[in-house]
């Protein structure tokens, strides 16, 4: 899962009453139970970036699913790979999907020099696709991850093919009391209420990060709730479970409060790949609102606001995601073909 923590909650129903429309949101209503069943965790492996591994989650290939075009997936906050599996499994007819534990989190060890800033997590998911050897990946991404995303398809953009954001975190320059929590948790006072945040049982910390993330918690599948509780209580064992969290929150607190032209939105604006950027009109941690600065930041990019969904639209909604991913992946091959590339010279 991906959310930072709040008060202990309870995963239930809620309603949907008064979900608003917001930019393009043609896709479906997005309030309703999937009939899909949940798809089982695909297997992974470690893979050697050089002086760090991150564990990697994979789509087995399937007789006649040679030749798809690769995509590597991006975790928020406290995520992991496992994020990614009913989204990777839509789009396997198209794209053969990876998806990878950023250091520190899921299955990936913390980087020897113990960064968790966004440019480092960016050196990471790079090493990973040249690791690969695939030259470029269609690059979806969530919060955190999508911070990193953005960081790495203005740096490298050599090695994006295409580049779907996931509520993207993003700075806010409105005043929020949501926001407040970063800064107060990146300092002692907040590393101590942390630390009896993580006191709590986690069946109660998983039920709190569901309510959180999710406009109706009711769609998270029941057969996953116990897998998530056995993995939070195995990474309430690992010495670096609580450092990568914290380093990860003041990552997010520096990204928040950076000026001039190192700002992410300043790298967003330097983004060339086709773009889908993609909020959830009922997100409590990333503003839907955001999506205007959005469509002014990334050039030409396809903005959409999906009504009655939260914070991970891909885990709530997967299908509206991969059908808007589709859009994407049409309007970029068409592009390609009807502007090549000049060679270089």
């Amino acid at each position: 899962m991906t959310c930072e923590p709040k008060a202990p909650a309870s995963p239930g129903r809620r309603s949907d009453e008064g979900a608003t429309r917001e930019g393009d949101a043609s896709r479906g209503g997005g309030g309703e139970q999937e009939d899909r069943a949940p798809v089982p965790h695909w297997p992974g492996e470690l893979v050697d970036l050089g002086d760090h591994k991150v564990y990697v989650r994979s789509v087995p290939e399937s007789p006649g699913e040679d030749g798809r075009e690769p995509a590597l997936c991006v975790h928020g906050l406290e995520g992991s790979s496992r994020n990614w599996t009913d989204l990777m499994d839509l789009l396997r007819p198209r794209l053969a999907c990876e998806a990878l534990d950023l250091p520190g989190f899921g299955d990936s060890l913390p980087r020897p020099d113990g960064r968790y800033s966004v440019a480092a997590l960016a050196q990471s998911v790079a090493a990973l696709i040249q690791a690969r050897q695939r030259g470029s990946v269609h690059l979806i991404a969530n919060s955190l991850g999508g911070a990193v995303a953005v960081k790495l398809a203005a740096a490298r953009p050599e090695l994006i093919r295409t580049l779907t954001l996931i509520s993207p975190a993003l700075p806010d320059s409105r005043p929020r009391l949501d926001l407040v929590r970063f800064p107060l948790l990146s300092t002692p006072f907040g590393a101590r209420l942390l630390h009896r945040y993580q006191a709590l049982p986690p069946a109660s910390r998983v039920a709190d990060v569901i309510t959180n993330c999710y406009s109706d918690p009711g769609l998270f599948p029941q057969s996953r709730f116990a897998a998530e509780v056995t993995e939070l209580a195995r990474r309430d064992t690992l010495g670096h479970a609580t450092a990568a969290l914290i380093g990860s929150i003041r990552t997010l607190t520096a990204e928040f409060l950076r000026v001039g032209r190192h700002t992410a939105w300043r790298d967003a604006a330097r983004v060339t790949a086709p773009s889908l950027v993609v909020y959830g009109s009922d997100d409590r941690l990333v503003d839907p609102r955001m999506a205007g600065r959005a469509a002014h930041a990334f050039a030409g990019a396809r903005i959409v606001v999906l009504p009655r969904t939260g914070h991970v639209a891909h885990m709530e909604h997967p299908e509206q995601v991969a059908a808007e991913i589709g859009v994407l992946l049409g309007t970029a091959s068409g592009r390609l073909r009807e502007f090549p590339l000049a060679p270089a010279g």
